[in-house]
C-alpha cells in the first residue's frame, strides 16, 4: 500500500512498483473514483493504463455516491481476484479512511438518507465551523477532537451519522470489523517537506488547466448534480466553477484552488502522522530517489 497527500508522487512510483514486480494497481483514492474529472483529480492517463491492470479508477458516475463501505467491499473482491490469479496488488491513494478501512476493518454504518446530508450540509453553511463543530461536541466528543480544522466533509459527514442514527460515528467505529490479516500487506507513506509539496501542487494546478480541467468542471455543471455529492467535493471544483458562473476572474479562482489544495494536503499530512505512525516513510520528492528508498524498505 502507497499513500501520500497530492502531489507526492505516488502514481509514478506505483507504475515503476507495478512494472518491476508484475503487480496490479488498486485505487484507493475517493475522488478517482468517479467519471468526469479525470484532470482535476489526477488520474491515471491513457499511457498510464496501458502500463498495468487498473481497478477502481473511473468507474463510479458522478451522481453515484460511494461510501467507504461500499468501495471496501469492492476493494476486497478485487484483491482477492488478484490474488486468485497469483499476482500481487498495490493499493495506491491519498483518501485516509479508504487505508484505515482496509488494514484495520470498518464498522457497517447505515446509508444516510439524502435529505439528512443536505440538511448537515445546509447547517454547516449556516453556522460555521466553529459553531457546527461545537454542536458536534455535544454528540462526538471523539470526532469533534480528533478532526482537523478546515476539515469541513468530515466534520459533516461526523454529524450526518449521527442525526440519520442516533448513535455517533464515534460508535459505530468502535465496532469495526474485517481487513487485510496481519502479514497480508505492508505499507509505505510519502512524506516530502511541505514547501516543496506545495511548490509541486501550485505548479500541477496549472497543468490542469492546460489539460482541461476546465472543460471537465464545465460538463458536470450542466448535469445540474445535487451539491451534497461527493464528486462535487473535489478539491479545485467549486472555485473553478465560481470562475465559469462569473464570480471570479480565472486568476482568483487558481489562487483560491492552490490555497483548498494545500490545507487538503497539510490534512492528509496530519492523518498520516496519527494514523500511519509505523508505516514506513519515504521523504523525498524526487522519482528516482523514491524508487530507491522504495527498494531499501523491501525484505
Amino acid at each position: 500500500m502507497v499513500a501520500g497527500p497530492t502531489a507526492s508522487g505516488k502514481s509514478a512510483l506505483v507504475l515503476r512498483i507495478a512494472r518491476r514486480f508484475g503487480a496490479e494497481v488498486v485505487n484507493a483514492d475517493s475522488m478517482q473514483l468517479y467519471v468526469g474529472l479525470e484532470t482535476l483529480t489526477s488520474g491515471p492517463s491513457p499511457e498510464d493504463l496501458d502500463q498495468a491492470p487498473h481497478h477502481l479508477f473511473g468507474v463510479a458516475d458522478a451522481a453515484d455516491a460511494w461510501s467507504t463501505g461500499r468501495w471496501l467491499r469492492a476493494a476486497t473482491d478485487v484483491l482477492a481476484a488478484i490474488h486468485a490469479r497469483g499476482r500481487s496488488a498495490v493499493v495506491v491513494g491519498g483518501t485516509g479512511l479508504y487505508a484505515r478501512a482496509l488494514t484495520k476493518g470498518l464498522a457497517e454504518i447505515p446509508d444516510v438518507p439524502l435529505q439528512v446530508r443536505r440538511t448537515s450540509e445546509a447547517d454547516y453553511a449556516d453556522l460555521g465551523e466553529v459553531r457546527f463543530r461545537a454542536r458536534l461536541s455535544e454528540a462526538d466528543p471523539a470526532a469533534a477532537a480528533r478532526i482537523s480544522p478546515g476539515d469541513r466533509q468530515r466534520l459533516v459527514r461526523a454529524w450526518e451519522v449521527y442525526a440519520a442514527t442516533g448513535r455517533s460515528l464515534s460508535e459505530h467505529q468502535r465496532s469495526a470489523q474485517g481487513g487485510l490479516s496481519d502479514g497480508a500487506w505492508r505499507g509505505v507513506a510519502l512524506t516530502p517537506s511541505r514547501a516543496e509539496l506545495y511548490a509541486r501542487c501550485d505548479a500541477r494546478l496549472e497543468m490542469m488547466l492546460v489539460m482541461g480541467a476546465l472543460d471537465e468542471v464545465a460538463a458536470l455543471m450542466a448535469r445540474d448534480l445535487d451539491p451534497a455529492l461527493p464528486i462535487l467535493k473535489a478539491v479545485g471544483y467549486r472555485e473553478f466553477a465560481a470562475h465559469l458562473r462569473g464570480e471570479r476572474t480565472l486568476g482568483q479562482a487558481l489562487a483560491a484552488a492552490r490555497r483548498a489544495t494545500r490545507n487538503y494536503a497539510k490534512r492528509q499530512m496530519t492523518w498520516i502522522r496519527g494514523q500511519m505512525g509505523d508505516w514506513p516513510r519515504i521523504e523525498t520528492l524526487d522519482p528516482d530517489d523514491q524508487w530507491r528508498q522504495f527498494l531499501a524498505l523491501r525484505p
